[in-house]
């Protein structure tokens, strides 16, 4: 399985999306410039410019017509995928964190970091079908959780949003009222920052990736613990397979402390685990840093990392990947 290099970003990688075919990998990273990529063959095809700070999060709508970009320039930008031309922009009075399409791309899910003074919030907002109709207005505001909101994402049928974040606590919100309707206790919850959240193809269950060394699945509706994956390094990132019962896991020490240590002993590579029997198959090294994006192509064929060393690797699996018996 020899990785493609894909070398576009001149600063660490925050989030890799692909499109509902798979034939296009959409990365963000510390640079101010999302990026497009053939998902094949690791061609660039173009840049979406016009943030001024770290693009922290992106999704791109299910006809691949429209990417939306959450930035640390307090903006959230509406994108023609195609042309690369910005349809809208959302200001924010902080960070903008994660970004998440409804099913049927009507609406999106937004979380603002806490910021001068200004709590973290969850907002929804209105998505217009033409560009000119386009409003900043908030249909629904959530405030509550304490500390940065890492990912919110919408549960199943668009009913309910499932937010995790800084205070280790898996929330979900009813999506019409914004109450409150259930959350992790702290036994069966991961007990540091989670720093990602993927939700399975079918929407029915969901991973998340901690600083406490373990991601954990979880059933979307009634929020119950189903695995735990223990690790031996902080979790980064967090992808499940569409294809087969694996889910992948990346992370790595702190950036801090990464010159310190060897590319080995940093534990940079991504480990697949069996989703259902929480062994560990194997993984994939070659990162220099913390690996802080993972995808899977929506066919399960291949996947990609982005990692702190500012680069995205994408493996093509070999046919051998397909017959692992467990």
């Amino acid at each position: 399985m020899r990785p493609i290099l894909m070398k576009g970003h001149e600063r660490p990688l925050t989030f890799l999306k692909y499109n509902r075919e798979g034939d296009l990998l959409f990365s963000c990273a510390k640079d101010h410039t999302p990026t497009v990529w053939f998902a094949d063959d690791g061609e660039r095809l173009g840049t979406y410019r016009g943030h001024n700070g770290a693009v922290w999060c992106c999704d791109v709508s299910r006809d691949s017509t429209r990417l939306v970009t959450g930035s640390a320039d307090q903006s959230v930008k509406l994108w023609d995928v195609q042309t690369g031309t910005q349809l809208y922009t959302f200001n924010f009075n902080s960070p903008a964190r994660s970004v998440d399409f409804s099913v049927g791309d009507k609406l999106v899910v937004i979380t603002t970091d806490p910021f001068m003074g200004n709590p973290s919030t969850i907002q929804v907002k209105r998505i217009a079908r033409d560009p000119a109709d386009q409003t900043s207005d908030s249909v629904l505001t959530i405030k509550g959780p304490q500390g940065r909101i890492n990912r919110a994402v919408w549960g199943p049928l668009n009913k309910t949003i499932i937010s995790a974040g800084e205070d280790s606590i898996i929330r979900i919100w009813d999506a019409e009222t914004g109450n409150l309707l259930k959350e992790t206790d702290k036994e069966s919850g991961h007990q540091k920052t989670i720093s990602s959240l993927c939700m399975s193809a079918d929407k029915s269950h969901f991973l998340t990736g901690s600083a406490d060394k373990s991601a954990k699945l979880w059933d979307s509706r009634s929020l119950t613990l189903l695995k735990t994956y223990q690790m031996d390094r902080p979790v980064n990132a967090v992808a499940i397979s569409p294809l087969l019962d694996h889910v992948v896991i990346g992370g790595g020490q702190e950036a801090v402390n990464v010159t310190m240590t060897d590319r080995r002993a940093g534990k940079f590579e991504a480990k697949f685990y069996h989703k259902i029997l929480q062994d560990e198959i194997g993984g994939v090294k070659g990162h220099f840093g913390p690996i802080n994006a993972l995808a899977f192509n929506p066919d399960g064929r291949s996947f990609s990392s982005g990692g702190e060393d500012g680069y995205v690797r994408l493996h093509h699996f070999d046919p051998e990947y397909f017959s692992i018996r467990m």
